[in-house]
This record gives structure tokens, C-alpha cells and sequence, in this order.
């Protein structure tokens, strides 16, 4: 529970109308008020790189449906880091048999229990394939020892040796609150344009030289995309005779 939460429900109605309300129900992805707040203009919460992912995975991925590929999900990445029991936390992991890649989000967070608690995002993109490892880190080596632990512990996962390559021509970003947005993008560029549309046989680079980021198109783009399901989500409840309570948000799934 978030701490605005349960202060509400300690003291009552006196900060029910600033605590977050929910904006949609997308498949497992529950985005708040909040979640839409840092979209627009801040440092994006695990749920919406969570939204990305999910999004992905339902309207990309299966265009494809010879992929292998797995998008972790933020609070998945984060148990990974901060687990003090990896070999009986494995049950939470995703079943990496057969799989070829792994996309990771990488957090800074030192927080144990909270994976909203960092301060920068960054993209780790595992090639089960090939055993190797791609860092892409918008704000230099930030995040470097978070994603080499990650990848240490995902090769112990994997029962693999994996190398591991800090991308230094990552592009870079010009704040500090686009880290987020530069996950979801580079994350949809690597999927799209250099594994799911390159050939068997072709040789896919893994550079992102000259490759140029667009934070705000970004933020608008995904923030297009949110609106335009939550009112296809408020015409099938309209529609339907079993509308469930008025303070659900609108649902897709």
C-alpha cells in the first residue's frame, strides 16, 4: 500500500481527494492518477515502464509469433536485484526455456521493498543466444553496477556465462527525469527494428550510433496510446450490462 493511501484511510476523507485514483485496468497493468501525472512531465513509475511492456507484448509481439522474447517487468528486475534468496525467489521469474532475449529494466533503487524508490532507469537487453549482455544507459554509467549485478545473477539464473557491454553510444538525455521514457523507447526500437524484423541469418548490430530520442514525442505518444484505450475501456463498459462499480477505471482485457 502506498503511504498517501494509508494516511487516507487513517485520517478519513481529508486527503481522499488528492490520493490517486484509478485511471485504467490494462490486462495485469493498473495505472493510477499518479502514474499519468509523471508521464506527462516526470521520472515514470515502474507501472508505466509495466504498461510499455504489457502494451508490447499484446499488440506487437504477436505480429510474431516465431518470437522467443521476454519483456521483465519492473517489479520482476527489482526482486532479481535485491533478493537475498535468489534460488527460492527463481518461482517468481518468468520461464526462460526456449527464450532468446531478455529485456530488463534497470532501477537504481536500494530499497528492498519498494521498486518505485530509485532515481534512474536504465535497459538491459540479454541475448540468451548469443551470451551477451547490452547496457543502455541514457545518463552515462549511472546505472552501471545495477546492471552488472543483474546480468551476474541472471547468468546464474540462466545457468550461463554472460559477457556483458556497457553501450556507450547510448543516447543521452538532457534532464534528469527522461531516463523512463528513454527505456521504453530504445526498448521498442531494439525489439522492433533489430530482432523482430531482421532476418535468420543477418548479423543485427546493437549500437544505437546516431540514433536520435524524442523524450516529449515519447511521453505523448504513450500518453495517446493510454487515452485511447481507456475510452474504447469507458465504451465497453457503457456497453455491456454488467458495469461493475462506478469507482473501477475503465478496463481493457
Amino acid at each position: 500500500m502506498r503511504f498517501r493511501d494509508s494516511m487516507a484511510r487513517h485520517f478519513g476523507d481529508s486527503l481522499s481527494a488528492s490520493a490517486p485514483r484509478p485511471y485504467l485496468s490494462y490486462y495485469d497493468i493498473r495505472l493510477d492518477t499518479e502514474d499519468i501525472k509523471a508521464l506527462k512531465h516526470d521520472w515514470l513509475t515502474d507501472s508505466a515502464i509495466a504498461f510499455w511492456e504489457e502494451w508490447l507484448e499484446r499488440e506487437i509481439l504477436p505480429k510474431y509469433p516465431q518470437a522467443r522474447i521476454v519483456l521483465l517487468r519492473p517489479v520482476i528486475s527489482h526482486l532479481l536485484l535485491q533478493t537475498t534468496d535468489l534460488k527460492n525467489d527463481m518461482a517468481a521469474l518468468p520461464d526462460f526455456r526456449r527464450v532468446t532475449h531478455i529485456f530488463v529494466p534497470i532501477s537504481d533503487s536500494r530499497d528492498r521493498w519498494n521498486a518505485d524508490s530509485g532515481s534512474h532507469w536504465s535497459l538491459l537487453l540479454v541475448s540468451v543466444i548469443d551470451r551477451v549482455a547490452f547496457h543502455y544507459d541514457s545518463l552515462g554509467g549511472s546505472n552501471f553496477s545495477a546492471a552488472r549485478r543483474a546480468v551476474d545473477r541472471l547468468g546464474w539464473v540462466l545457468n550461463l556465462q554472460l559477457r556483458f557491454h556497457q553501450l556507450e553510444d547510448t543516447p543521452q538525455q538532457e534532464n534528469g527525469k527522461d531516463c523512463g521514457v528513454f527505456v521504453c523507447i530504445l526498448m521498442r526500437h531494439l525489439l522492433v527494428k533489430r530482432l523482430l524484423n531482421a532476418s535468420h541469418d543477418e548479423k543485427v548490430s546493437m549500437s544505437m550510433s546516431g540514433k536520435m530520442i524524442d523524450s516529449r514525442g515519447g511521453r505523448k505518444e504513450m500518453l495517446r496510446i493510454i487515452e485511447s484505450l481507456r475510452k474504447e475501456g469507458e465504451r465497453r463498459r457503457s456497453a455491456s450490462p454488467f458495469s461493475g462499480s462506478p469507482n473501477d477505471p475503465p478496463r481493457i482485457d
